[in-house]
């Protein structure tokens, strides 16, 4: 079914998602280099692409609560 009425979830769902990237980066930013500082630069590189990537995995049942308003 597609949608023809504008919906309260899209503007509300795109601020959550730029406030919870914010937060999610200034602790990544934060934290990680504390921890990582004596670590071989091989293995930061591959904790920050990792830590780069993980908030993708939310994402897609986000992306389809703004759409549709289910989580599924």
């Amino acid at each position: 079914m597609k949608r023809t009425e504008p919906t309260w979830r899209i503007p509300i769902g795109i601020l959550g998602l730029i406030i919870g990237l914010i937060a999610y980066g200034l602790v990544i930013a934060r934290y990680a280099p504390e921890l990582m500082s004596g670590w071989p630069v091989l293995v930061q590189t591959l904790v920050y692409l990792v830590l780069g990537l993980i908030w993708l995995l939310p994402l897609k049942r986000f992306l389809i609560w703004m759409e549709t308003g289910r989580w599924g």
